[in-house]
C-alpha cells in the first residue's frame, strides 16, 4: 500500500469515527437530559452532562484509535519501556478527555452569553453534546494514529488556553486581573482553574516522557542517563505545576506561591538540561532560544517586582508565552531530527543503562 493509499484509508476511518462518535454522543446526551428543558449553561444546565459525555467518548476514541494503529508500537521493548509507554498514554487519554470537556463547557458558556434566555429540549442538547464529542473524537482518533511530541505540545497549549478562557469568563471576581492569574483558582467556579492547572501539569510530565522517547531514538541506549535526566526534570516541573492547582492561592497562600515558584525554576532547569541533552551540531538553535528565553525571563521579573513596570498578571502572561515558543521550537527540532519508527532498548533494567 503506497502512501496515498494509506492516507486515503485513515481519512475514511477518520470520518467514520467522527460519525460514530457523533450517534453516540447524541443517544447518551438525550438519554441524560430526558426531561424538561434546560438551559445551554448555569445551575441545571445541558453543559456539565454534555462535557462529561463528550469528554469520555473523546477518551474512548484515543483507546480506540491506538489500538488500531499502534498496537505493536511497544513489541519488542523491555518491560520498563513497555510500563513507560502504556503509562505516557494513560496520561495522554486523560488529557484528552478533559480537553474535550473543558472546551464543552467553555462552548456552552459562550453560546449562552450569545443567546439568552435559551432553553433546549432533550433532543437538542443531544445534538449539542453529539456534536462536542464528534469535534473532540475526531481530534483524538487523529492523535491515536500516530502521536507525536508535536501533538502533545499542541495538546497542551490547547488545553491551557481553553481552560484559561473558561476559567476567566466563570470567574467570581471580575477584577482578578488586577492581582494575577492564581485568583481564577478562588471562589465558587475555582475548579476549572486549578483543574486545568492539575491536568497541564500531568501533560507537561507526559511531554517530558515522549521527549526523552525521542531522544532514544536519535541517541540511542548510550545517552540513558542524559535521557533520564531530562525526563526526571520534566516530570518534576509537571508535578509542581500541577501541585499549584492542588493548593489554591486563597487557602495556602504559602504553599502556593513556593509551588509556583518551584515550577517556573524546575520548566526553566528542564528546558536546559533538554538543550544540553542534543547533539552540540544540531542543537545550535535551540541552545540559543534557551539562552534568549532564559535571558527574557529574568528581565520581565526584574521588569516586574523592582521596576514595577508591569503587573504580575503581565508578567505571567509573558512567561507562559516564552515557555510555550521554547517548547515549539523544541517540538519542530525534534519532528525534523527524530526517526519515526519505533526503537526498543537493548537494557533490560533502566538502573544498568545509569
Amino acid at each position: 500500500m503506497d502512501d496515498t493509499e494509506r492516507a486515503l484509508r485513515e481519512q475514511d476511518r477518520g470520518l467514520w469515527a467522527t460519525a460514530a462518535c457523533f450517534v453516540l454522543g447524541v443517544a447518551l446526551g438525550t438519554l441524560l437530559l430526558i426531561g424538561p428543558p434546560r438551559p445551554l449553561a448555569g445551575p441545571g444546565s445541558i453543559m456539565m452532562p454534555a462535557a462529561l459525555v463528550a469528554g469520555a467518548i473523546a477518551a474512548a476514541a484515543f483507546v480506540v484509535s491506538t489500538l488500531m494503529h499502534r498496537r505493536g508500537e511497544t513489541s519488542g521493548m523491555p518491560r520498563w519501556q513497555t510500563v513507560v509507554s502504556d503509562v505516557s498514554s494513560i496520561a495522554v487519554t486523560i488529557a484528552f478527555g478533559g480537553v474535550t470537556a473543558l472546551g464543552t463547557l467553555l462552548a456552552a458558556e459562550v453560546f449562552a452569553n450569545g443567546l439568552q434566555g435559551i432553553s433546549l429540549v432533550p433532543l437538542a442538547g443531544g445534538v449539542f453534546t453529539g456534536v462536542a464529542s464528534a469535534v473532540g473524537g475526531r481530534l483524538a482518533f487523529a492523535a491515536g494514529v500516530d502521536l507525536r511530541t508535536g501533538d502533545l505540545a499542541a495538546l497542551l497549549f490547547g488545553f491551557l488556553i481553553i481552560g484559561t478562557m473558561f476559567a476567566m469568563i466563570t470567574a467570581v471576581d471580575p477584577r482578578w486581573w488586577e492581582k494575577n492569574f492564581s485568583q481564577l483558582g478562588g471562589g465558587a467556579g475555582a475548579w476549572a482553574f486549578n483543574g486545568t492547572l492539575v491536568i497541564a501539569g500531568l501533560l507537561i510530565a507526559t511531554v517530558g516522557s515522549y521527549v526523552g522517547r525521542d531522544l532514544h531514538r536519535l541517541l540511542g541506549d548510550g545517552a540513558l542517563r542524559r535521557i533520564a535526566v531530562v525526563v526526571v526534570a520534566w516530570a518534576l516541573a509537571g508535578a509542581a505545576l500541577a501541585a499549584v492547582g492542588l493548593l489554591p492561592i486563597t487557602s495556602v497562600p504559602t504553599a502556593h506561591l513556593v509551588a509556583a515558584t518551584a515550577a517556573l525554576v524546575l520548566f526553566v532547569a528542564a528546558a536546559a538540561v533538554t538543550a544540553t541533552a542534543l547533539p552540540r551540531e544540531v542543537s545550535r538553535t535551540l541552545r540559543a532560544t534557551t539562552v534568549a528565553v532564559i535571558a527574557v525571563v529574568i528581565l520581565a521579573v526584574v521588569l516586574s517586582f523592582a521596576v514595577r513596570l508591569f503587573s504580575a498578571t503581565a508578567l505571567e502572561a509573558i512567561v507562559v508565552g516564552l515557555a510555550l515558543l521554547w517548547m515549539s521550537t523544541l517540538v519542530r527540532l525534534l519532528a525534523i531530527l527524530v526517526p519515526d519508527v519505533s526503537r526498543p532498548s537493548e537494557v533490560r533494567s533502566p538502573l544498568r543503562g545509569l
